[in-house]
């Protein structure tokens, strides 16, 4: 018992780090995701992308973690969901390594550029569009859909109070949307409506990491005990 309520603690604090790490490579990359050759003109700012690539790496890493550590008790319930949910998690952070390694190769043609030719502003237009692409595919749809899938699996055992699961999947359909929506040009990336969407996904993702550092799963057993009401 002691050990599972310690891993789910560990599964709190890493979605409380995954929180975190995405706001503030956000935050980080806004600048340069705005004007790319402008925002490298400036020598300085080359620590602050770095500093947002290790906490898109951070996020990524918390992803896997997350994922693992949860699937002996998602397992319980259905097999074969609990796999999707832990390959699709997998596939989140594969896409955001991805936008990683746009990152830093946008940051290699760059450093010590002072003037930015007309050929090199295609380079960066480029490296920008696939960071930009597998955000959208990797930390929103991925995400929407491993969220569902964790969703129905909390809320058919009850691992957690049913309003907290059917939060998670609600967010997980609105944040899917959202991504659409921005696929087909509705909707512009980080504006206002597309932040609102994805607004209740990271609740339901905090409240259940505070759950599960507080209380950890409801009658929890251990991850080889007795199986709860499978998925049938």
């Amino acid at each position: 018992m002691k050990s599972e309520l310690l891993n789910l603690r560990v599964v709190g604090v890493l979605f409380i780090l995954a929180s975190v790490a995405a706001v503030i490579g956000v935050v980080l990359y806004a600048p340069m995701l705005a004007d790319p050759d402008l925002f490298f003109a400036v020598p300085d700012h080359v620590l602050r992308v770095k500093l947002g690539v290790l906490a898109e790496l951070v996020l990524a890493c918390a992803a896997v973690g997350t994922a693992t550590l949860l699937f002996p008790y998602l397992k319980r319930q259905h097999e074969g969901l609990a796999l999707g949910y832990v390959a699709l998690r997998l596939l989140e952070a594969a896409l955001i390594v991805m936008g990683v390694l746009s990152v830093l190769t946008l940051l290699s043609v760059n450093v010590g550029v002072t003037e930015v030719p007309g050929d090199r502003r295609v380079v960066n237009q480029l490296l920008l569009a696939a960071r930009e692409w597998t955000f959208l595919l990797g930390p929103n749809v991925v995400l929407g859909l491993n969220t569902l899938l964790c969703g129905v699996l909390l809320y058919t055992s009850r691992l957690v109070p049913r309003w907290l699961s059917a939060l998670g999947m609600t967010g997980a359909v609105l944040v899917i949307g959202a991504a659409l929506l921005t696929l087909f040009g509705v909707l512009v990336p980080l504006s206002p409506a597309a932040v609102l969407l994805a607004l209740p996904v990271a609740v339901y993702e905090m409240v259940l990491a505070v759950w599960l550092i507080v209380k950890g799963f409801s009658g929890a057993v251990g991850a080889d005990g007795p199986a709860r009401p499978v998925i049938t």
